[in-house]
């Protein structure tokens, strides 16, 4: 079954062709799982007023016997079921997708999913998203229809549609007209490769912790370095990965001290 989520919009009205619309096409054993949560919020929002849309295919849909098999017991023994590689091929293939968009299948053992390369997928035309159960899927279709893993993070969930949300949550929100403001991006974790500085707002003081005096000085230089050593300060001590892969050269930038460093 073929389950598009349609946009609430008039067709004509909209300024870009349907063709070029960003879309992900999801082939998962629950289709009723989407949009979940991208149906709310900023997603939720998006996908109603035609800034993207959704295509959800059951993979059972491809299976060809009675029963809508679609695993098997795994090769060389052992416990659990894999996913068949002739009835994932034929979802792929029925999906008809075109070959410049990412094909994707969500597994642990994939290359982790970064900022940078959720601005890539946001930047295309949108990905096939496999999302696997049981065991595994036979390594055979990753290989002839060319899927590339990516994981979410180092550990194991039930399935590939929880990771598929929150890889489409994270490019939905980079596409154009999404977010209010173009910066709400560019400060936010990651896109600098730094962690992002801690945020302020009303009450000015709350269980008597005011906010910094330079966030309310007007002076917008000092505000801005003030932020970036923040942000340099949560990278080097939360994230020594992160800051490791800048060379530990953000810290040479020259900056108010830290409110976090003691």
């Amino acid at each position: 079954m073929d389950t598009r989520v349609k946009p609430a919009y008039d067709a004509g009205k909209l300024s870009l062709a349907i063709n070029t619309m960003w879309r992900a096409t999801i082939l998962t054993l629950f289709p009723g799982m989407f949009p979940g949560p991208l149906g709310a919020s900023l997603a939720g929002r998006a996908l109603a007023t035609g800034l993207w849309e959704m295509e959800v295919r059951d993979i059972r849909d491809s299976a060809t016997d009675k029963h809508r098999s679609v695993d098997d017991t795994p090769a060389g023994g052992g416990p659990g079921m894999v996913l068949r590689a002739d009835v994932l091929a034929a979802a792929i293939d029925n999906a008809a997708i075109a070959p410049e968009r990412p094909r994707l299948v969500m597994s642990p053992r994939g290359r982790p999913l970064t900022q940078s390369r959720v601005a890539e997928f946001a930047a295309g035309l949108g990905p096939l998203i496999v999302c696997g159960r049981f065991e595994g899927i036979d390594q055979r279709v990753i290989n002839a229809r060319g899927l590339e893993e990516v994981s979410i993070g180092d550990y194991v969930l039930s399935g590939g549609e929880i990771a598929a949300m929150v890889l489409l949550d994270a490019c939905v929100r980079l596409l154009p007209g999404v977010m209010g403001k173009l910066e709400s991006g560019s400060d936010e974790s990651f896109s600098a490769g730094l962690l992002e500085y801690p945020q302020y707002t009303r009450p000015q003081s709350f269980e008597g912790h005011p906010i910094p005096d330079i966030l309310l000085s007007g002076d917008h230089a000092k505000v801005a370095a003030w932020r970036r050593a923040e942000a340099e300060n949560l990278t080097r001590n939360r994230r020594p990965d992160l800051w490791a892969a800048h060379g530990g050269q953000l810290g040479n930038q020259k900056g108010p001290k830290s409110t976090t460093d003691g």
